[in-house]
């Protein structure tokens, strides 16, 4: 036992044990070319009468082992192989200072012809040359918080030249800035504020913008600090800015800013805020989505309030077609906002900004210098179903993956990736995807096409013997001339087509004799199988072999197997006739088979849907029969209610009812009839799916009708009783009132003189008192009295 187990360790060591087992899955395999696109090892026998009689072409199809091990000849197998052909492979150069552009990677051009499924692999060379040269853009925000910072980077000049030229004596530098969309709410859209958008103290501030490029790339140190030192500081309204806005121009307005062919790219972006990405702009009406291209008129972004932010996403794309590197100099606070961003921007890094900015010389060296020892090669979008892999050959390079990482890679070193390409499917034309580093501008092109056909070199003879002098050998195949068909070419259709024959051997447009014979003249020839017997039917679909087996016997040893199709002795039933038959288990005590709502199957009840076994008796799920016999009820007891014309026919299923007095003990069902009375009555369901007994209470419960006689008395005893009460309030308020009128006579009697009788009748003609009051006859007899 340890033998064999240091054996199978040792195998596993050599990697035999490891290797892929070839395999091929054939499908519907008609021709040479059909077997080359089933499957990566899949191989063609060309050889004249390979095949046996009966036997389908596809037996042509299979592993080369397979083919040798029933005698096809190494030389008539067809399989054909990839191949790599290097059409460009400049040497790699050692420093940028030579006459044509530095060459930093090989090979620079490939054609590769794929057999799909079967990968490639290659070998890529990359070297960083000496000296390289280095385009720094430096973009910066300018709004009013960054006023600190403008003061130092205008004093920083000389010393970001001279980083540059510690890094390359080709490096050149070009500036511009960025605030925000000068609309609402970004902006204050007030025309003064738009002039001056920052506080009323300061005296230098530069009317609002969204980007602007200042200076393209420049050798020349006091054109960057002449044009860097006009730069004033502007304002908006929010704290996001419109950086992506910014990074989309710059990248893409390449002319503008001058981007070098062969540089490396760098944009450094100096801010202290967020950014505004895709959808902001609907903040400020603006649907228009970026449709990332450059919009650039006297150095001013024209787009900038007609068109949204970009994404995150098309800045990333972007900045990687243009192989643009980004550096993100921000401040502390806004360190894990951009160090997100930068996952998913490749190639980018970020530093931190001290609170005036001076450091960002440093920060720009150290960033470099990360970006520049990282090798990340990876590539474009690539043709559907195509895969490439890439495997790092430096140390601690990682396993094999969609992008090859080497790091900690010095200048002059050099470093190797191995990539893989595979085509899962053939391509209908050759195609092109590009690889290389990322933020590199050398490039490794890659031609594909696949191998999905066959070259057979077949005997020119037009009227082979082997096709019976009527069709020629193409791929040890007959290519049978017009009107004759068949393996042979021995079959003439005359006026009709071969499809049309062919047609008859397809059972529902499947496969031909479903795969088990072959189609001559129309008809389909079966296959034998290999227990002897044979493939039956009009396309061969019927066979005695395959039916349900019980306890390991084709039928349970109870029956005959019928074109896949149990045929049981009569004594027995079953898909496998597994069971005697007997309906002992389905009866009910009533004596019915599964209460007649069921079939009786290998002694058990097989209900109808609903019902519950072992005899069908209920249905949890049914609706209740106190429902849906409640009409048929009020019409069979009281002729009432919507069936009440065609009462027999519509409530056949009610087969017994009849009239009680009173209705067994237990909760009762009760409907309401049209005359809203209750009817009460038990329902019980006999043998049989729709089939029911009930008993109907004689006696229905019906609400009494009102007394209108006492409605009418009682309303119209109300109404009196109310007008009533009204009189008396009214005659109640008059006799206040006049009351009140008589103390006031009273009061005003006694303070005053009498006076002739003529004056107090004058009195009372002249007063206004009311058309009810008394107090007249109240005066006149007080005269009297005195």
């Amino acid at each position: 036992m340890y033998k064999c187990v240091s054996l199978l360790l040792l195998l596993m060591g050599r990697g035999v044990l490891s290797q892929e087992v070839e395999v091929c899955s054939k499908t519907v395999i008609n021709s040479c070319s059909d077997c080359i696109r089933s499957g990566a090892y899949c191989t063609w026998c060309k050889q004249l009468n390979f095949t046996k009689p009966g036997e389908q072409e596809a037996a042509r199809c299979d592993t080369r082992a397979q083919l040798e091990e029933r005698g096809c000849m190494g030389n008539d197998i067809i399989s054909p192989m990839n191949t790599l052909t290097v059409t460009k492979n400049t040497a790699l150069s050692t420093n940028a200072f030579v006459k044509d552009e530095p060459t930093q990677l090989r090979p620079q051009e490939v054609n590769l012809k794929l057999r799909p499924g079967l990968p490639r692999t290659f070998k890529l060379d990359f070297r960083r040359v000496e000296g390289y040269p280095v385009d720094l853009y430096y973009l910066m925000d300018l709004s009013y918080s960054m006023e600190d910072d403008l003061r130092s980077i205008k004093t920083l000049g000389n010393e970001l030249f001279k980083a540059l030229q510690g890094i390359t004596k080709q490096g050149r530098i070009g500036f511009g800035s960025f605030v925000d969309k000068t609309v609402l709410p970004f902006t204050n859209t007030n025309p003064e504020k738009l002039k001056k958008p920052c506080e009323e103290k300061e005296l230098f501030c530069q009317p609002a913008f969204g980007y602007r490029h200042v200076l393209s790339m420049t050798e020349n140190k006091a054109d960057f600090n002449r044009e860097v030192d006009k730069q004033r500081i502007s304002g908006n309204l929010d704290s996001p800015e419109g950086t992506l806005d910014a990074i989309m121009q710059a990248a893409v307005c390449g002319d503008r800013i001058g981007w070098r062919n062969s540089s490396t790219r760098l944009i450094v972006l100096t801010t202290d805020d967020g950014f505004h990405m895709a959808g902001d702009g609907k903040l400020a009406g603006i649907l228009e989505p970026n449709d990332e291209r450059c919009y650039m008129d006297k150095q001013l972004y024209t787009k900038s309030n007609d068109m949204d932010y970009p994404s995150v996403g098309q800045v990333a794309s972007q900045l990687e077609k243009n192989n643009i590197q980004p550096i993100f100099a921000v401040t502390k606070n806004m360190e894990n906002v951009y160090r997100e961003l930068s996952r998913m921007i490749p190639k980018s890094e970020v530093g931190v900004l001290s609170e005036d900015s001076k450091n960002v010389v440093e920060l720009i060296q150290a960033a470099y210098n990360r970006l520049s020892s990282k090798v990340t090669v990876t590539h474009d979008a690539l043709p559907d179903n195509v895969r490439v892999t890439y495997t790092p050959l430096c140390p601690g390079g990682g396993p094999a993956g969609d992008k090859g990482v080497c790091d900690n890679v010095i200048v002059g070193e050099l470093v190797s990736f191995n990539v893989t390409v595979t085509a899962d499917e053939c391509i209908d034309r050759e195609r092109s995807f590009l690889i290389g580093p990322l933020g590199i501008k050398d490039k490794l092109k890659v031609s594909l096409s696949t191998r999905c056909e066959c070259e057979c070199d077949d005997p020119k003879e037009e009227n082979h013997k082997d096709c019976d002098r009527k069709g020629k050998v193409n791929c040890g195949m007959c290519s049978c001339n017009a009107g004759f068909v068949g393996q042979k070419c021995e079959c003439a259709i005359g006026e009709k087509d071969e499809s049309s024959l062919r047609a008859a051997c397809r059972k529902d447009n499947g496969t031909e004799c479903e795969g088990r014979g072959d189609c001559v003249c129309g008809i389909c020839q079966c296959y034998a199988q290999q227990g002897g017997s044979t493939y039956y039917g009009t396309h061969c679909e019927c066979e005695n072999e395959s039916c349900e087996k019980f306890q390991n016997k084709l039928c349970g040893g109870n029956g005959k197997c019928r074109c896949k199709i149990c045929e049981c002795n009569p004594e027995y039933e079953g898909t496998a006739c597994q069971c005697k038959k007997s309906d002992e288990q389905c009866r009910t005590p009533s004596g019915s088979v599964c209460s007649g709502r069921g079939t009786c199957q290998c002694n058990q009840c097989k209900c109808i849907e609903g019902y519950q076994r072992p005899y069908c008796l209920t249905c949890p799920a049914c609706q209740t029969p106190c429902i849906t016999k409640g009409k048929c009820i009020e019409c069979l007891g009281f002729q009432t209610g919507p069936f009440s014309k065609n009462c027999s026919q519509t409530c056949k299923s009610i087969n017994e009812f009849e009239m009680v007095e009173t209705l067994p003990p237990g909760k009762p069902c009760d409907v309401r009839d049209v005359e809203n009375c209750r009817v009460f009555f038990i329902i019980k369901q006999l043998d049989g799916e729709d089939n029911y007994f009930a008993q109907i209470l004689k006696t229905r419960e019906c609400p009494e009708l009102p007394n209108i006689y006492a409605i009418i008395g009682g309303s119209i005893a109300g109404v009196a009783l109310i007008g009533l009460l009204i009189l008396l309030i009214i005659k109640a308020i008059l006799y206040m009132r006049d009351v009140k009128e008589f103390r006031r006579f009273e009061n005003e009697q006694k303070k005053g003189k009498w006076m002739p009788v003529s004056d107090i009748c004058y009195f009372i003609e002249n007063h206004h008192f009311g058309p009810d009051s008394l107090l007249p006859f109240y005066v006149l007899f007080s005269l009297c009295v005195f």
